[in-house]
């Protein structure tokens, strides 16, 4: 197997740090293409690119904008662009798409994406779903409605006050503020991220993840996260594209999986005809950090093998 490291560069000139991981002795049956959450970084899914590579699938994944070794490029960190961000980052998405196409022409590709990286995801089907086999969505959320608003509203006036570069406590707190509050005793500030103390603890000495994000970039993701709930917007995904939910019954982002259900039931409506979900009994926010992370790894394979199977048999006509 070989992992490595590669740059490309945006169409408005950001250089953008990916990886891929891959094996030279078999062509893989697919690509899963990562798009990681917020405040961390690419090389956090190590464990499950080889986990997909030894299943012959290829990986490739890039730092967003504000993230990672592209933050560091940028020399600023929590921030994506100074106007459009949101579909910036997902634009940089479907570049790597193109490059995955141009290195395994023919080859399906699936979109993985976690947290934040699921609600780009689903940016990125509403503009983009014709050129993906299928979706898998992981620890994503339903619709924040008036909070969004409220949210938005607070980074305007934050932005107006302190600029777009400037980092927010307020809009952290107000964000990320109450998610500890059902794992009392906490042990860190982070307990609700998963269950495995050892995860949470290699986070939070990552030097690469953490941190508070700046006043435009809070802007950008409650934009976002309105254009993914606009019914406009939704109906632009193809109906027969497959989706797959994953998330902890316990996740605070997705409300303990009641976001997570009325994200399901929104896709339904809209006519999309393959869309499934799995909760996982006591699961946090990191699905793919949890204790029971290789049920949670065996049963992704098993679904991107049913979608393989799926396509095949409509190349064979059968």
């Amino acid at each position: 197997m070989s992992a490595n490291t590669f740059t490309f560069t945006s169409h408005d000139g950001v250089e953008i740090v990916a990886k891929k991981w891959e094996t030279d002795q078999v062509k893989p049956k697919a690509v899963v293409q990562i798009a990681h959450g917020m405040a961390e970084h690419i090389q956090r899914y190590e464990d499950f690119a080889r986990y997909l590579v030894k299943h012959h699938f290829a990986v490739y994944g890039n730092d967003h904008r504000g993230h990672g070794l592209t933050g560091q490029k940028m020399g600023i960190t929590g921030y994506f662009a100074d106007e459009d961000g949101f579909d910036k980052v997902v634009g940089d998405m479907m570049q790597l798409t193109n490059i995955i196409k141009t290195e395994h022409p023919g080859v399906p590709v699936f979109l993985f994406g976690h947290s934040m990286g699921s609600f780009l995801a689903r940016r990125y089907i509403q503009l983009y779903g014709d050129q993906l086999q299928g979706v898998i969505l992981s620890g994503t959320g339903g619709d924040p409605g008036l909070l969004g608003k409220l949210g938005k509203l607070v980074a305007q006036n934050e932005i107006r006050k302190k600029g777009r570069k400037t980092p927010s406590p307020l809009l952290d707190k107000l964000t990320f503020g109450s998610f500890n509050k059902r794992f009392k005793p906490n042990r860190t500030a982070f307990d609700w991220l998963t269950r495995d103390e050892r995860e949470v603890d290699k986070y939070i000495e990552d030097p690469l993840c953490g941190g508070i994000c700046t006043a435009g970039f809070f802007y950008d993701l409650f934009h976002g996260l309105q254009l993914i709930h606009d019914r406009g917007e939704v109906a632009q995904i193809p109906k027969d594209l497959p989706l797959l939910f994953i998330s902890g019954d316990q996740d605070p982002v997705g409300k303990q999986g009641k976001g997570v259900l009325a994200a399901v039931q929104m896709y339904k409506r809209a006519g999309l005809k393959h869309v499934s979900y799995k909760l996982y009994k006591d699961g946090r926010h990191e699905i793919l950090n949890e204790l029971n992370r290789q049920d949670v790894y065996a049963d992704i394979v098993s679904w991107l093998e049913e979608q393989l199977e799926q396509i095949n048999s409509m190349t064979l006509g059968l």
